[in-house]
């Protein structure tokens, strides 16, 4: 029976979620299989790869044949290195302490290389986080500089506004009064002449009647002395 290590998919539409199986070759991609040999997550940064190292490589020494994707993750695991190793022991070319011994420098190799990966990625991360966040610091401060000068102007348009509104009210009623005064000016003139008048008008008439008695008794003494001559 023909064997082979593939993907089973698995989770929801947009973030899959597959399943490592050890299946018959002739079965449907997410069908039955005979084992479940680990788990591959690629949603996350570095994507998660979960296989147990002993049944996979024992699948592989039994002739399982991976699918392309299967191998690479195999291959990351360091599965078909061991694979390589293991049938140099076979063909005498290396011993099981070689074997051992090479296969154990090469996975210090690698784990070094993904602790590196994953340092990358968090310095990375940190750094674009504090470049958006200065970034984003920079746009508040430069917006709460407009709204500061927005509200200095405001306050200087209505500051200029309430002083031009001040100003002619202060000259009409400064103006008011004088004009009033200007006005009460000649009335209070034509009362004081007025009884000024009255007594002009009223002397003349107090002379005439003065002076008619002196005319009838002029007259009189005219006729006084008539009759005496």
């Amino acid at each position: 029976m023909a064997t082979k290590i593939r993907l089973a998919r698995h989770g929801k539409k947009g973030k899959p979620f597959y399943h490592i199986v050890a299946a018959d070759a002739r079965a449907p991609r997410d069908g039955r299989y005979i084992e479940r040999i680990g788990s591959y997550n690629p949603n996350t940064n570095p994507a998660f790869i979960d296989i147990n190292f002993e049944r996979a490589l024992d699948w592989v020494m039994k002739g399982a044949q991976p699918t392309d994707t299967v191998k690479a993750m195999l291959s990351y695991r360091g599965v078909m290195y061991k694979k390589h190793l293991l049938n140099g022991v076979k063909k005498g070319a290396l011993t099981n302490e070689q074997v051992e011994e090479r296969f154990n420098a090469w996975l210090e190799e690698k784990e070094n290389k993904i602790q590196g990966k994953k340092d990358q990625l968090t310095a990375d991360a940190k750094t674009a986080a504090d470049k958006s966040l200065a970034l984003e610091k920079e746009k508040n401060e430069a917006r709460a500089k407009e709204l500061a000068d927005a509200a200095a102007a405001l306050i200087a348009e209505e500051t200029a506004a309430e002083v031009k509104a001040e100003e002619p009210a202060a000259e009409v009623k400064a103006e008011e009064p004088a004009a009033e005064v200007k006005a009460e000016e000649p009335a209070a003139e034509v009362k004081a002449e007025e009884p000024a008048a009255e007594v002009k008008a009223e002397e003349p008439a107090a002379e005439v009647k003065a002076e008619e008695p002196a005319a009838e008794v002029k007259a009189e003494e005219g006729d006084s002395t008539e009759k005496k001559a």
